[in-house]
C-alpha cells in the first residue's frame, strides 16, 4: 500500500464538470493511484462479504462498496500526520490510509494478528502508525472524538488537520451539533465529511431530514460547507484541497457533503427492500467510480485494457492473500479477554 499522501503531487489545472462542480484534472499517474486504490477496497469489500456469508466473520459487516471515491479522494489531499475518524463503514479507511489487508481481514475475522487483536471486529480497529483512530460503533461517536484530535492539534500548534467521517443518518445527532459548536468556537482544524449515501440505516433522507442539504448544517455556527459528487474521485480532491487550505489557514472547521451511494444493505444483514433494483442499476450502470476512471484512462489512451486487468489480477491477490492469511492466523489467546481494560 501507498502511503497516505503519495499521489497528492502537484495536481493538474482545476476546471470544472456540465453542471459546474470543480474538480482537480488528473495526471496519468493520479488516475492509476485513484484506479488501484478504489479497486483494491471493491475487491477487499466483496471478498469480505464472501466471508461473511461463509460465517468466517461474526457480528455485524457494512460494507463501503460504491462509496470508493470518498475516501480515496480525501487522502490524495491530505498529508502525513493529518488524522481519520470514522464510523463502523470503516474498512475503505482503513486500506486509503495505508493499513495492511492481512490485519484488516484478520481482525474482521477475529484474529491474534487483527489491528485490535482479534477483539474489535469489523466495527472497532485502529492504527496510532496510520493516525486511524476507529471505527466506531455507536452512531455519531466518532464526531465529538475527532473534534477533539482537532483541538489537540490547535493546542499544539502544529499543522495538521482532523479529518471527521460519518453518515446522512449520524447528521441528525444532537452531538454532531454540539462538536460543530465547539469547533468553531476555537476554530479547530477540522473537516467533517458528511458521506450523504441517501438511507442512512434505510429511511430515506426525504423522510429522515428537514433540510436536505447537508452542506449547509453548519449554517448558524458560521461553518461553511461545500456540496460534492462524492462518486467522481476527482470532484473529491478538489473539495478536499479546498478544505485542508481552509483549515490550515487557521479558518476552523469545515464541512464538505460527499453525495454517494452505497450498492449494499446497510449491512449484511439488511436485504434493501426499500428501494428498487434499478435505482442501484442505474448508479451501478451511470455513476460507478472507479469505472468512471477506467473510462478516462482508456479514453486518453493512459493505460491498455490488458494493464487495467493486471492492476485487477494484482489486486485480487493482495485481497486473496489476506483472505487466507485471516483464516488460518490462530484465534487470541484467552487470557486476551483480560487485556486491554478499562478499570
Amino acid at each position: 500500500m501507498a502511503p497516505q499522501n503519495s499521489a497528492s503531487g502537484t495536481s493538474r489545472k482545476s476546471s470544472k464538470k456540465d453542471n459546474g462542480a470543480p474538480i482537480v484534472d488528473f495526471d496519468r499517474d493520479q488516475e492509476l493511484h485513484a484506479y488501484r486504490e478504489m479497486l483494491l477496497i471493491r475487491r477487499f469489500e466483496e471478498k469480505a462479504g464472501q466471508l461473511y456469508g461463509m460465517g468466517f466473520i461474526g457480528g455485524f459487516c457494512h460494507l463501503y462498496i460504491g462509496q470508493e471515491a470518498v475516501v480515496v479522494g480525501m487522502q490524495m489531499s491530505l498529508k502525513d500526520g493529518d488524522q481519520i475518524i470514522t464510523s463502523y463503514r470503516d474498512h475503505g479507511h482503513m486500506l486509503a490510509t495505508g493499513m495492511n489487508a492481512r490485519g484488516v481481514m484478520a481482525e474482521l475475522t477475529g484474529r491474534r494478528s487483527g489491528y485490535s487483536k482479534g477483539k474489535g471486529g469489523s466495527m472497532h480497529m485502529f492504527s496510532k502508525e496510520k493516525n486511524f483512530y476507529g471505527g466506531h460503533g455507536i452512531v455519531g461517536a466518532q464526531v465529538p472524538i475527532g473534534t477533539g484530535l482537532a483541538f489537540a492539534n490547535n493546542y499544539r500548534g502544529n499543522d495538521n488537520v482532523s479529518v471527521v467521517y460519518f453518515g446522512d443518518g449520524a447528521s441528525n445527532q444532537g452531538q454532531v451539533y454540539e462538536s460543530y459548536n465547539m469547533a468553531k468556537i476555537w476554530d479547530l482544524p477540522v473537516i467533517y465529511v458528511i458521506e450523504n449515501n441517501r438511507y442512512a440505516m434505510g429511511t430515506s433522507v426525504a423522510r429522515s431530514s428537514a433540510l436536505g442539504d447537508f452542506s449547509k448544517r453548519g449554517s448558524s455556527f458560521n461553518i461553511p460547507g461545500l456540496a460534492v459528487d462524492g462518486m467522481d474521485v476527482r470532484a473529491v480532491k478538489a473539495a478536499a484541497d479546498e478544505a485542508e487550505a481552509h483549515c490550515r489557514a487557521g479558518k476552523g472547521p469545515i464541512i464538505l457533503e460527499m453525495n454517494t451511494y452505497r450498492y449494499r444493505g446497510h449491512s449484511m444483514s439488511d436485504p434493501a427492500k426499500y428501494r428498487s433494483k434499478d435505482e442501484v442499476q442505474k448508479m451501478r450502470s451511470e455513476h460507478d467510480p472507479i469505472e468512471q476512471v477506467k473510462a478516462r484512462l482508456l479514453d486518453k489512451e493512459w493505460a491498455s485494457e490488458d494493464e487495467l486487468k493486471n492492476i485487477d489480477k494484482d489486486v485480487r491477490g493482495i485481497v486473496a492473500d489476506a483472505a487466507d492469511f485471516a483464516q488460518t492466523d490462530p484465534e487470541p489467546d484467552v487470557s486476551e479477554l483480560y487485556t486491554d481494560i478499562l478499570r
